[in-house]
């Protein structure tokens, strides 16, 4: 059934939910864990999941994302028959960069139709989580679903979200958009498969109708019509809408439980970039940290995620941080709750103070 099935992720939906982060590079390549990329979770779904053609949907800021999927080798998807191809990021002929979700995929309709696969696999890239993609297709396929909504039930103040309701066979009877909620609800965690003829006749009524939103103006007015099913998602689920859920989505990795169920059994592939090992000096300390390759650390550490080559000098004291590469943090400096984009200096004696709740962020390339 996989041999039958494309994926495709959509590497910018969901850019402005942060700013911060996406300022200079898209919510798929957003550095995560100390090495990975945010992409890495729905890429690596696809693959051990026995999808070997995969359409990235880009649209700005995608050198970062181009630099880090290069040929698409790490993900075994560097192929002459299918593999990883970037897609280009107009909506239509007339070269407008796309706005949405079914905007992207009129821009994918030539894709679709050379593919000539059965099944096709959307997701996002901004969520951490680990489904076997092909559980998910063969209960739509049980179903005789035209679409399948992955969902994770939780309670979630958050407005970003799609909830739905389904029957006891999960079919989806009901759908709200951008609805904040302190109850229990099932909220599409970002991944959905379709029937690639249905999905190419959406996306050519769309183009007709002069739809925009695939959410509300086809899973919504449709919901009669269609045959929608929910498919439920038990593990871990983190989605990465806003600089604070970001913040908490890292520090979750400190839970050995959690890092276990992420990373453990099915594996999730990134770029490889060999480099030094950690190294902690004399004096130096690291408790319940994520340290990478090539660190030096001089001073202490403590519930931390650095990513590679980070240095933190003698004296210096940062805890609940998130650094990233080539950061160098001076001498006595004392950060807490803070989070630092690529190639940042801070200077000795510098003292920097966030909360869990408003973590202080510093900008690439800043000089403090």
């Amino acid at each position: 059934m996989m041999a039958s099935t494309v994926g495709v992720i959509f590497s910018n939906i969901n850019d402005e939910h942060v700013p911060e982060l996406t300022k200079i590079r898209s919510i798929s390549s957003i550095p995560y864990g100390g090495r990975y990329r945010l992409v890495d979770f729905a890429l690596s779904n696809m693959v051990n999941s026995g999808i070997t053609t995969v359409g990235i949907l880009t649209r700005n800021n995608y050198q970062s994302l181009m630099d880090h999927l290069g040929s698409g080798k790490n993900w075994d998807l560097a192929r002459k028959d299918g593999g990883l191809i970037l897609l280009p990021p107009y909506s239509d002929s007339s070269e407008i960069l796309y706005r949405n979700r079914l905007e992207a995929l009129k821009g994918a309709t030539a894709f679709l139709k050379k593919t000539k696969e059965e099944y096709v696999v959307l997701a996002d890239a901004n969520s951490v989580y680990k489904l076997d993609y092909s559980k998910l297709i063969a209960a739509h396929a049980a179903n005789n679903a035209d679409i399948t909504l992955a969902y994770h039930e939780h309670a979630c103040k958050d407005a970003s979200y799609m909830t739905f309701e389904t029957t006891a066979d999960n079919r989806i009877v009901n759908i709200d958009v951008n609805t904040a909620s302190n109850s229990v609800k099932k909220h599409y965690v970002g991944v959905m498969v379709a029937k690639a003829s249905v999905l190419l006749a959406i996306i050519n009524d769309a183009i007709k109708m002069g739809y925009n939103s695939l959410s509300r103006d086809i899973l919504c007015k449709q919901i009669d019509s269609l045959k929608l099913y929910g498919y439920k998602y038990e593990g871990y689920f983190a989605s990465i809408n806003s600089l604070v859920s970001y913040y908490k989505a890292s520090m979750d990795l400190l839970d050995k439980n959690i890092r276990n169920e992420i990373f453990g059994a099915r594996d999730v592939y990134t770029k490889v970039n060999d480099s030094a090992p950690a190294k902690i000096c004399d004096g130096g300390k690291v408790k319940n940290s994520l340290i990478s390759d090539g660190c030096l650390i001089e001073g202490s550490v403590e519930n931390c995620i650095l990513f590679r080559g980070a240095k933190i000098k003698k004296g210096a004291v940062i805890k609940n941080c998130i650094i990233f590469s080539e950061n160098e943090i001076g001498e006595n400096c004392n950060l807490s709750y803070v989070i630092s984009d690529k190639e940042n200096t801070i200077t000795d004696n510098v003292t920097l103070q966030g909360s869990e709740d408003k973590p202080h962020f510093i900008e690439k390339g800043s000089r403090i």
